[in-house]
């Protein structure tokens, strides 16, 4: 009675094998907004694809996700190819993508406006980050395709304006999926020629033959060149990230080779214009030099030199004579001293004043014997101390009171009582 009955993972499967073996399922174009967008760390895209009545979930594998130039967002309009088939866990529909484009815009044109603004908001397009390019390079480097009509006008232009540069071609592939990293190869190559400037671009094509220079590999690897970068991709109505990036951006390729050296002709008409302005420099400062020495010759003192060492001569006479009364003076002064010291009495008579000094002494010696308190002593008088200091009246102790009594041959320690 059960058998039959089937099971939901059977009727999943069944349904699976219908779709998966419907050619008319196998690939479809839909068109629809996209919403719920996320893209997974390994590369894959998961989003609905809906439109005003009805969703359809969709998947887009890393393999395939790679292939396209722009990064989907919802409420973005998208052309999708895919195939549809059953997720058997939940039994739900899907479409597994193949390839996006967004509605009523390009591919390419899509990813340039995302990496463009990508890049702006970073800083990268800023002007102070630009350098300057030199006026007068000593050599030029070129990354372009080593045949075609970009080398050739570069070339030409060069050699014809300015035939002191050297020119250094480093060739790489301008166009197809393998130029963008041959582009940066030669960039970080030409980091060790010296140069003074570096030409980077191709000949005009179409947006896909310029896409190499809208690649970010190749923008970021111009904007951290130590070399000053022409950018010159295509025709003047041509823009591209290069563009932006580099330090000045050239119409074409023969604009970027005039760019990069100046013309034979305009640099002689500026070092004629520099030794015209040089030799009326120098006339005017032999001028001014002339008038000056003329005025120094002018002087009194170029007219009559005699007259400066005649004063000198008064004035040092001046001097001499100051300097002899000085000298006279001080000598008299000193004389009279010496004769005032070698007539007082200790020159007159030195012994008479070492008897005088000597009684002065004994006299003073007499004086402090009748003065000193140890005779005293000796007289059978005594004399008494508290805490160092002589006592001379019965208030200044008190009982308890340490003392200590000087007598001739001694001291006694004594107790108040």
């Amino acid at each position: 009675m059960n058998d039959k009955y089937i099971t939901v993972t059977q009727l999943t499967r069944y349904i699976k094998y219908k779709i998966d073996n419907d050619v008319n399922l196998n690939e479809v174009f839909l068109k629809g907004e996209i919403s719920n967008f996320k893209a997974h760390s390994r590369g894959h895209f998961y989003f609905t694809l809906k439109d005003e009545g009805s969703r359809i979930n969709a998947i887009m594998f890393a393999s395939n996700t790679k292939k396209i130039k722009f990064m989907p967002q919802d409420g973005m309009k998208v052309l999708v190819t895919g195939k549809i088939s059953v997720f058997e866990a939940n039994g739900g529909y899907q479409i597994y993508v193949n390839d996006m484009l967004e509605d009523g815009i390009g591919n390419l044109y899509i990813a340039y406006e995302q990496l463009k603004k990508k890049l702006e908001q970073e800083g990268l397009f800023r002007k102070e980050y630009k350098k300057k390019i030199p006026k007068i390079p000593n050599r030029v480097g070129v990354v372009t395709a080593p045949t075609g009509a970009a080398i050739k006008d570069i070339i030409s232009t060069i050699k014809r304006r300015w035939p002191l540069a050297e020119i250094i071609l480093f060739p790489s592939l301008v166009q197809g999926e393998n130029a963008k990293e041959d582009i940066v190869r030669q960039i970080e190559n030409a980091k060790n020629y010296n140069l003074d400037t570096l030409i980077v671009g191709r000949g005009g094509g179409s947006i896909e033959d310029l896409w190499p220079f809208n690649e970010e590999i190749v923008a970021r690897s111009i904007f951290s060149c130590n070399i000053p970068i022409i950018s010159a991709v295509g025709h003047e109505i041509d823009f591209t990230i290069a563009d932006f990036v580099a330090d000045l951006r050239a119409p074409t390729p023969t604009g970027a080779a005039e760019l990069a050296v100046p013309q034979k002709a305009d640099v002689e008409n500026y070092l004629n214009q520099l030794k015209i302005r040089l030799n009326k420099a120098m006339q005017h400062k032999i001028n001014i030099n002339t008038q000056k020495l003329e005025e120094i010759k002018s002087r009194y003192i170029f007219q009559n030199p005699i007259a400066i060492y005649q004063a000198k001569e008064l004035q040092f006479d001046s001097i001499l004579d100051r300097l002899k009364f000085a000298s006279k003076n001080l000598t008299t002064i000193k004389e009279k001293k010496f004769i005032s010291i070698m007539s007082s009495s200790i020159f007159q008579n030195p012994k008479r004043l070492i008897e005088s000094k000597q009684n002065k002494y004994l006299q003073l010696i007499s004086k402090l014997e009748t003065l000193s308190p140890l005779l005293t002593i000796q007289r059978g008088y005594s004399m008494t101390k508290k805490d160092g200091k002589v006592i001379t009246s019965t208030k200044e102790v008190k009982k308890k009171d340490k003392i200590e009594i000087t007598l001739t041959d001694g001291t006694i320690n004594a107790e108040v009582i």
